[in-house]
């Protein structure tokens, strides 16, 4: 073939390809222009709040709320020197993409002014959000041209959401609930420190999860984005109860979000020492503050109140013997359970000391399905199911939705 020709073909086959991708653009452009408008309207109107503001009352659980929100440990090593993150973000992730892949905005940090001057269209609109500490969980420092320099995470990222008051994915902070649109394997799938079979895996993540020994063993099961409110009565916080709240603070700190510490578990051969610290001095204030986060009640609306008092009676015969006293785990006391006991997948436990599993402390069930440390059952009535079948319970179908009801109700 004459070159000329070729080159011609290929002229027109890039024509086709920009023609087809102009309608999604100007999707994408209509669907963000509508968007600015109502996030317009909603900030004029105030954006009401769903659910109380969290508060703290000592300098303790205040220096504990910056951390949680703000702080990176140090993590920029890994998220920008190691993985690339920053690059990833100046150039690929633009606001709709971020929204889409479960990254939420502090509607209280949000200056829309700002944010339209930016491109909100582009990667520009971005890295305005990122400039206003808006974006929930992400930290950013810019270079003199404006380009980012420095990136990394912080606790807020999976354990925080928010109450969508302006847009989806837009609103006032929530604190302590477990982002269940995150996509974090999609996330971390963009990043050039994978090899393409860990890339497969990882975008096979359900959203909402995440494997917290992925980049020890290889081995892939995602767990569920655990809630870090309602920990105050709370013994051991992770699934296979390794250790309390600190410990596991500690461990995600260091090893899962790369902050610069140091971590040390015998029973699971962890040892990283990393000087200076950036870690283990703040780990009190963080529990002080995760231990003021009061699990958000039920709204009273949300389930019919009569089948509740009625699954109630259910939920004593059948459940409590491990649902024990105010902190709703037999935990406290130190039992543990074989996955056989319960019917549960035995994969992640054996990659744990423990080898086995925590009964879960049953906090605001109403808003973080789904439920297991798999997230195999996606609704309250399918862990009734679950339950009737793996520990032979003799119920009707009424007692089953009143017991789905009364679950509700936490």
């Amino acid at each position: 073939m004459h070159p000329t020709q070729s080159s011609g073909k290929m002229s027109r086959s890039r024509t086709l390809v920009n023609r087809l991708r102009s309608p999604l653009r100007r999707r994408r452009r209509r669907d963000l222009g509508v968007a600015l408008l109502a996030l317009g309207a909603a900030l004029a109107s105030g954006g009401c709040r769903q659910f109380p503001k969290n508060k703290v009352s000592t300098d303790l659980e205040r220096q504990g709320r910056e951390i949680f929100r703000y702080d990176t440990f140090g993590d920029e090593q890994f998220w920008t020197d190691t993985a690339r993150l920053h690059e990833i973000v100046e150039h690929r992730i633009q606001p709709l993409e971020a929204l889409g892949l479960g990254l939420k905005v502090d509607m209280d940090k949000l200056n829309l002014l700002k944010f339209a001057v930016h491109n909100p269209f582009s990667t520009g609109g971005t890295k305005e959000l990122l400039r206003e500490d808006a974006v929930v969980g992400l930290k950013a420092t810019f270079d003199k041209d404006g380009r980012i320099a420095r990136i990394g995470i912080t606790c807020a990222l999976c354990h925080s959401t928010v109450d969508n008051a302006l847009l989806p994915g837009i609103g006032h902070r929530l604190d302590g609930w477990p982002n269940r649109d995150l996509e974090v394997g999609k996330i971390l799938a963009m990043l050039p420190v994978y090899s393409a079979e860990q890339k497969a895996v990882l975008r096979g993540w359900p959203k909402g999860s995440y494997d917290p020994r992925f980049n020890f063993d290889g081995r892939s099961t995602p767990l569920t984005l655990p809630p870090a409110h309602g920990l105050a009565r709370v013994v051991n916080e992770t699934y296979t109860a390794e250790g309390p709240i600190s410990y596991w603070n500690a461990y995600v700190a260091v090893t899962q979000m790369h902050g610069h510490g140091s971590f040390s578990d015998p029973r699971i051969g962890l040892h990283v020492v990393q000087e200076p610290d950036m870690v283990t001095s703040k780990l009190e204030a963080l529990r002080a503050y995760q231990h003021s986060l009061p699990a958000p009640p039920s709204p009273g609306a949300s389930y019919d109140r009569g089948a509740a008092r009625r699954g109630k009676t259910v939920f004593d015969a059948n459940c409590a013997q491990c649902h024990v006293g105010g902190s709703l785990t037999d935990n406290n006391e130190g039992v543990l359970h074989a996955p056989s006991e319960t019917g549960m997948d035995s994969t992640y436990a054996a990659r744990t000391s423990q080898k086995r599993y925590r009964t879960t402390p049953l906090r605001a069930l109403w808003q973080h399905g789904p439920y297991f440390h798999d997230g195999s059952a996606k609704t309250l009535g399918d862990v009734v199911e679950h339950y009737v079948r793996a520990r032979n319970l003799q119920l009707s179908r009424g007692q089953r939705r009143d017991l789905e009801e009364y679950l509700k109700s936490f």
